[in-house]
C-alpha cells in the first residue's frame, strides 16, 4: 500500500478526464475504486473534490491516497470489448479518414453521439472499436444530432483532443451542411440571426429539447437567449416544392440549423419537431414532409469539414458522402452533388 501522494499535473494530462488519466498511470485500480475515491473526497484537485469526469490541465495538483500496490487477484478482470462484431464492423466502416492523431467519421443517421435517455448504443460507446492499436479509444471533440449524418472527428490522443477542442470552440473549423427545405427560400443567399432560447418542459436529461427563435433585438433582454449566426444558399430547387440547400454555422447552437430554417418558413425535410409531419406540401414551405417517394427521415448532412490539422498545421478538408436517404431524394430530384463546390459560399464572397 502507497502512501499519500501529491502531484503537480504535466502537459500529458491537457483535457484528459480524471479517470482515464488515472488508469494509464496506475492500471492495477479498477474504474469502481477511482469512483469511489472520488465520492468520497480522497482524491482532490487544487484541494478541491472532484468526479472522474473532470477534465485535468497542466500544472493543477493532485492528490493521490494511498492505493493497493497491485490488484487483489480476486478482483482483476480481463479487459472484453462491450462491442458486438457487427457494432465493430458497421462502426469501422464508418471511417473516412484516419492517422496516428485523429479519426473522421461519415456518422450515421440515427446514430447517436453520446448516450442518454433510452440511448444504449451511440458512438462514444462503439469507439472503443475505433483504437486501432491504440491504448485508449478515441474521444468525441464536437457532436452532431442524432438524426443529422455526416463528418464527426474524434482525437486519437489527449494533445490532439485539446487543439481540437479549442478549435471548435474558437470557431476556427468550417462546417458546411447539406439540407433539402421545404418550399425555396427567397432570396436564394442570406444570414439568419434569430437567437435562440431553450423552450420550457423538456426533460431533465434534456430529452424532447426544442429551441425557440428570437428576434435579434431581443436576445439581449430575453432570459437564456444566445446570439445564433446561420449563412445558407439554394444550390438548386424542385420548382418550388422543395430546395437543397448549404448551411454554415457561424455560431454552433443546440438545433441551431433546423430551427433557423423553419423560422423562415422552410423547415429541413424529415424535421417534425421543428416543421410539423405535415404530409402535403406543394411548395409554400410550412411542412417538414414532402410525401411520394422522399423519405421521412431528417434530411441534414454534415457535407463538409475544414481545419488545421491539430499536430502538423496541414489544412485538411473532409467530406462525407450523403446517406442513403438523402442519396435518394437527390436522384429523385435529379440534383448531382459533384455539381456543388465543396464549400459554396467562397463563390458569393
Amino acid at each position: 500500500m502507497s502512501g499519500v501522494q501529491t502531484i503537480t499535473l504535466g502537459a500529458d494530462a491537457e483535457d484528459q478526464r480524471l479517470d482515464r488519466w488515472f488508469r494509464k498511470q496506475f492500471p492495477h485500480v479498477p474504474q469502481g475504486r477511482i469512483e469511489k475515491m472520488c465520492r468520497k473526497g480522497e482524491i482532490r484537485l487544487d484541494g478541491g473534490r472532484v468526479k472522474a469526469s473532470t477534465r485535468l490541465a497542466p500544472g493543477q495538483s493532485l492528490r493521490i491516497p494511498p492505493l493497493p500496490e497491485t490488484a487483489a487477484p480476486d478482483v482483476a478482470r480481463p479487459v472484453v470489448s462491450r462491442v458486438s462484431e457487427a457494432d465493430a464492423a458497421m462502426i469501422r466502416a464508418c471511417v473516412i479518414y484516419r492517422d496516428d492523431h485523429i479519426i473522421a467519421l461519415n456518422k450515421p443517421a440515427g446514430l447517436p453521439v453520446q448516450g442518454g435517455s433510452g440511448q444504449a448504443r451511440h458512438v462514444d460507446g462503439l469507439a472503443e472499436a475505433l483504437r486501432f492499436g491504440m491504448e485508449d479509444k478515441p474521444r468525441l471533440v464536437h457532436r452532431l444530432d442524432k438524426d443529422t449524418s455526416g463528418v464527426l472527428l474524434l482525437a486519437r490522443t489527449g494533445t490532439a483532443a485539446a487543439k481540437l477542442a479549442k478549435a471548435f470552440q474558437s470557431r476556427r473549423t468550417r462546417k458546411i451542411y447539406w439540407a433539402v427545405v421545404a418550399g425555396v427560400p427567397k432570396p436564394a443567399s442570406g444570414t439568419i440571426r434569430y437567437g435562440l432560447v431553450k423552450a420550457p418542459g423538456h426533460g431533465p436529461k434534456g430529452e424532447g429539447e426544442k429551441m425557440i427563435c428570437v428576434h435579434p433585438d431581443k436576445v439581449a433582454t430575453t432570459e437564456g437567449a444566445k446570439h445564433a449566426t446561420t449563412d445558407y444558399t439554394v444550390i438548386s430547387a424542385a420548382a418550388k416544392r422543395a430546395a437543397w440547400v448549404a448551411l454554415a454555422p457561424i455560431t454552433g447552437r443546440t438545433h441551431q440549423l433546423r430551427a433557423h430554417m423553419a423560422e423562415l418558413g422552410h423547415p429541413i425535410v424529415g424535421d417534425g419537431k421543428y416543421g410539423t409531419n405535415a404530409q402535403e406540401n406543394m411548395g409554400d414551405g410550412w411542412g417538414a414532409q414532402l410525401g411520394g417517394a422522399v423519405s421521412r427521415k431528417l434530411h441534414l448532412h454534415a457535407r463538409h469539414l475544414r481545419l488545421t490539422h491539430p499536430v502538423t498545421g496541414a489544412t485538411l478538408a473532409l467530406t462525407a458522402p450523403l446517406p442513403e436517404h438523402m442519396a435518394r431524394t437527390w436522384e429523385l430530384f435529379g440534383w448531382n452533388p459533384a455539381e456543388a463546390a465543396p464549400d459554396p459560399f467562397e463563390e458569393l464572397e
